[in-house]
């Protein structure tokens, strides 16, 4: 079970605006088999995906660990569009290449073609008018807006349209701004630093929408399903606040104790009121015990106010 998340002394919940996200890439898979391919490959059930609608998933090795994750828009039957981190774009173009054979897809970096913006409260009104920022996605002849995960209660969407078409209407919105919302909403964006880091219910992906259970065959299917099924997962991410520098991929240890680590950082930003705002993947015991952490070093900065900010499934 998790707690509701306490709002931090700045939240998300304060922005507004568009901001231009160039640390994202996207992948565009093309063909009559597209989706059939991307079925075989990812943890999301792609082919329930419809025209104008996106989900999260993931893309793991053959240990179940994340190589990488994406939002995964359908442009139309056979065309999607995969939203990545751009440090991992090349890497996994070509592992997803790898196993495309005789299929008829075509993968290729759609990056140069597409601009992507990152849209918080009310500028997702201004880009649609009336609509259920929470759920609905929707596309037109240009451009794709996807509903992300709310942080501290604030709508957030991804808009992806063509590069030279105007970007979103709405007052102009930091990429920093834009990085400390995606962390506060709980849900990390895989990067290069935590690749191969964690299987996709460490990063609580299982309870945002992000894996289906009830699809057939991809790389590390056995071990996700294992891991949920046997009662497995003992870390889970949490959203929290280091009164310090953080970055992902930091060891957290238990204060006093250099040991081991207890855990990591597997995504951080830069807070307005300072220090850093991450996730960070720990393990569920050590929360609840109210275990003093720290980052970097057991002498590090400290890592406190840790919360899930949506309740973890357990009908799957």
């Amino acid at each position: 079970m998790s707690e509701p998340l306490c709002p931090s002394p700045a939240t998300a919940a304060a922005l507004s605006g568009a901001a231009a996200l160039p640390h994202l890439g996207v992948i565009r898979a093309q063909g009559e088999q597209a989706a059939a391919f991307l079925q075989s490959q990812l943890t999301q059930d792609v082919a329930a995906i419809a025209p104008g609608q996106a989900r999260l998933a993931g893309l793991c090795n053959a240990k179940g660990r994340l190589l990488a994750s994406f939002i995964v828009g359908r442009r139309a039957d056979d065309e999607f569009w995969l939203v990545c981190s751009r440090d991992l774009l090349a890497p996994t173009l070509k592992k997803l290449s790898m196993f495309v054979l005789r299929a008829k897809v075509r993968l290729s970096d759609a990056s140069h073609e597409l601009q992507l913006y990152g849209l918080v409260g009310d500028a997702i009104n201004a880009v649609a008018p009336g609509a259920d920022r929470s759920s609905a996605s929707g596309q037109n002849d240009t451009h794709l807006l996807v509903p992300l995960p709310p942080a501290d209660g604030a709508a957030r969407a991804l808009w992806i349209g063509p590069v030279g078409s105007a970007p979103p209407p709405g007052a102009a919105l930091s990429a920093a701004l834009w990085d400390f919302a995606a962390v506060r909403s709980g849900v990390a964006t895989v990067t290069a630093p935590v690749v191969e880091a964690f299987v996709p219910q460490m990063l609580n992906y299982e309870s945002v929408d992000g894996v289906s259970f009830k699809k057939g065959c991809y790389p590390g299917q056995e071990v996700v399903a294992r891991s949920q099924f046997r009662g497995a997962i003992k870390r889970r991410a949490y959203v929290g606040h280091v009164d310090g520098a953080a970055q992902a991929g930091q060891d957290v240890f238990a204060a006093g104790d250099a040991r081991e680590p207890v855990g990591v950082i597997a995504q951080a930003a830069k807070a307005p009121q300072g220090g850093t705002a991450v996730i960070a993947v720990l393990r569920s015991e050590d929360v609840a015990a109210g275990l003093a952490l720290r980052v970097g070093e057991p002498e590090g900065a400290r890592l406190q106010e840790l919360a899930i900010p949506y309740p973890l499934r357990e009908d799957l």
